[in-house]
């Protein structure tokens, strides 16, 4: 099997040198060159036309999302951001990951330990990387709520994403309108990004976006990020609905989980919407299912518009997906559910 080729673009020599031992440590990946800066790197992927790009989010004396920008609009590719995972830099990697970055990773440190903890993390997404499937964003194109919709007031939207699924919630939830029912969100993200992610969303969308505190009231015209921490998110609630966050061990490996956020939804709203988009694994896969046997309307973001079709090919697989769209064509879709 041909091994993932990258390249790795980072300032320091140091991280550089990190970085390459530990991908080259993996017999399925080969790094092909190291440049210090994007305009080596221009010149380095024209010449070695590598499968993967791992990129330094915060670069002195250059701008760094706009060699990214240009990247995936000229030449789209796998680009993996390396950042510290700070709050400082949690506003830079979200409009990384907005412009089209398949994934962020955590820059390596000196302390030994902490390489041993993310070195496999650091391998596993660079290969995730290469088989995602990267394109030229399109702007999203909004929609209005339907008349019929208007009139109902139980509607809730779930949505669970992951790998690539920052830039398809920017897309998604940037064309529905201010007036639409109260929508849940679980993105498998670290926890310092979420607060930034859900602002940077609030100063897009049309919608009031928040990231999700405990016993918030659950309410229209809002979208509820739940916070990438330890602690899971679930709807609580019948007749006034609100947000529970409580600690309990990963679901499927994930905390936040999807599944955890679709069960809670079929229990308590059995006419509800579930979407399920992009991403690595089968996180949300159970919870769409009870969502559909309780009745929901359940849609999944199809294979060709996905950057990762994982998440969507499990709940598909198990017959959770009433319908498959692409991205552009799901919320005219999720406005007509909740008019019925």
């Amino acid at each position: 099997m041909a091994r993932v080729r990258t390249l790795i673009v980072d300032d320091s020599a140091a991280i550089r040198v990190a970085l390459a031992r530990i991908l080259s440590a993996d017999p399925e990946i080969e790094v092909v060159g190291m440049a210090p800066e994007p305009n080596v790197a221009r010149a380095m992927i024209k010449d070695l036309e590598p499968d993967v790009l791992t990129l330094d989010v915060e670069m002195p004396g250059m701008d760094g999302l706009s060699f990214l920008e240009r990247i995936m609009r000229l030449r789209p590719m796998p680009v993996v951001m390396c950042s510290t995972l700070t709050a400082r830099g949690a506003a830079v990697t979200i409009e990384a990951l907005r412009l089209g970055a398949v994934d962020c990773i955590a820059k390596p440190t000196g302390d030994p330990a902490d390489l041993a903890r993310n070195a496999q993390l650091l391998r596993d997404t660079v290969k995730a990387a290469a088989r995602s499937s990267v394109r030229a964003s399109t702007p999203s194109r909004p929609v209005a709520m339907p008349a019929a919709a208007r009139t109902r007031s139980d509607a809730v939207i779930a949505i669970g994403a992951s790998t690539g699924g920052v830039e398809a919630l920017f897309s998604l939830l940037g064309a529905l309108p201010p007036d639409c029912p109260p929508i849940l969100v679980v993105q498998h993200m670290p926890g310092t990004f979420t607060a930034s992610f859900a602002d940077r969303l609030n100063r897009e969308c049309r919608l009031t976006v928040t990231e999700a505190t405990h016993n918030s009231a659950v309410v229209p015209g809002t979208v509820y990020i739940a916070p990438g921490s330890d602690m899971h998110m679930e709807l609580a609630g019948t007749a006034t609905r609100s947000i529970r966050l409580f600690a309990a061990d990963p679901v499927g490996g994930h905390r936040p989980a999807a599944d955890v956020l679709f069960q809670s939804v079929a229990q308590r709203c059995p006419g509800a919407i579930g979407v399920i988009l992009t991403g690595m694994g089968c996180d949300g896969a159970q919870g769409l299912l009870a969502m559909r046997h309780a009745g929901a309307r359940t849609f999944g973001q199809s294979k060709d518009s996905c950057v990762v079709y994982g998440m969507p090919r499990a709940a598909a697989a198990l017959g959770a997906i009433e319908r498959e769209l692409s991205l552009a064509a799901l919320p005219e879709a999720i406005l007509a559910a909740c008019g019925k």
